[in-house]
């Protein structure tokens, strides 16, 4: 059966939320400014709480020569700059494009380069660039612990061995896992995955900090999870070495998938990523991983989140 209030969507469709409905309910940057009102001040639109009266007053809404426009308490005149402490604060973007961008990041499956807002949104890349890593900085998910079954298992990105001429093959091979940074997630099967760009942290260490003692850890045949056992993990493991992959239901199949999706969006869409912000990165596929199955579409979770991020 179609959805009644989007009749355009397909009957298989799996979109929760249409570049149709976007622009009809952030057509201009005064809707998308009216929402951010709306969302974090007044819920009617005209009363607020005015924290120079310290009760709820009535605000208005007066043109001004100001590219950000405010709320002004009609007592008082204090004014509320409902962009005040989010990522659009004093940005000369358009609160519109802004949107858009959370709208583009949030509605693909693989990802979407600075390079392609760029040409969406008609902004240069260095802006495009600064407002993905902004957003991606709300895709960060709460440290909530694991339970259940738990895969755990790590992998490393980097660049590939490349030719250097002078160089034989055993040291090009060497620079290049040199180059290359370890991430190590835990997936509960069905649920919640956590992936962390820690190199330098033992494994075991994110391990206790991520998942309850009460869990059943499978993992694969590395030495570092032999201490499990004595941490309260029940633990089995899988030995990748003897060509085993899964043995009844040991296995870590779900953790290896989703780095290969990992993967293959880092090397697809952004060819290259800095172990700098790699994390960033890792956040941006665990956060549509760990929302794929929420009822409420990516996008209203990104834009609550802006809202609230003062």
């Amino acid at each position: 059966m179609k959805d009644r209030n989007n009749p355009k969507r397909g009957t298989a469709s799996e979109s929760q939320y249409t570049i149709v409905e976007f622009m009809r309910e952030f057509p201009d940057d005064a809707a998308c400014l009216d929402w951010l009102w709306r969302t974090r001040y007044s819920a009617d639109g005209e009363h607020a709480h005015c924290p120079r009266c310290g009760i709820v007053r009535s605000f208005r809404r007066y043109p001004t020569a100001q590219r950000r426009q405010s709320w002004t308490c009609t007592t008082c005149g204090l004014h509320i700059h409902p962009t005040a402490g989010t990522i659009f604060h004093k940005s000369a973007t358009s609160l519109h494009l802004w949107f858009y961008g959370i709208y583009l990041m949030t509605s693909t499956r693989s990802g979407i380069s600075a390079k392609q807002l760029e040409r969406e949104l008609g902004v240069t890349y260095k802006t495009a660039w600064r407002m993905f890593h902004l957003i991606r900085a709300l895709l960060s998910d709460d440290a909530t612990a694991l339970t259940g079954t738990v895969e755990v298992d790590d992998t490393y990105v980097g660049g590939k061995p490349r030719y250097i001429p002078g160089k034989s093959r055993s040291q090009i091979v060497r620079e290049a896992l040199a180059r290359k940074v370890r991430v190590q997630g835990m997936v509960e099967r069905g649920g919640r995955i956590r992936a962390v760009v820690n190199p330098d942290r033992p494994l075991m260490a994110n391990v206790v900090e991520h998942v309850l003692p009460d869990a059943m850890v499978y993992t694969d045949e590395a030495a570092a999870y032999q201490r499990l056992p004595k941490r309260g993990y029940a633990h089995k493991r899988v030995h990748h070495a003897h060509r085993v992959y899964v043995s009844g239901d040991v296995h870590t199949n779900t953790i290896e998938g989703f780095w290969s999706l990992m993967k293959r969006g880092i090397s697809g869409v952004y060819h290259a990523v800095s172990a700098k912000h790699l994390q960033l990165y890792v956040d941006e596929y665990a956060f549509r991983y760990n929302h794929r199955n929420d009822g409420l579409a990516m996008f209203r979770t990104v834009t609550e989140r802006a809202a609230s991020s003062a």
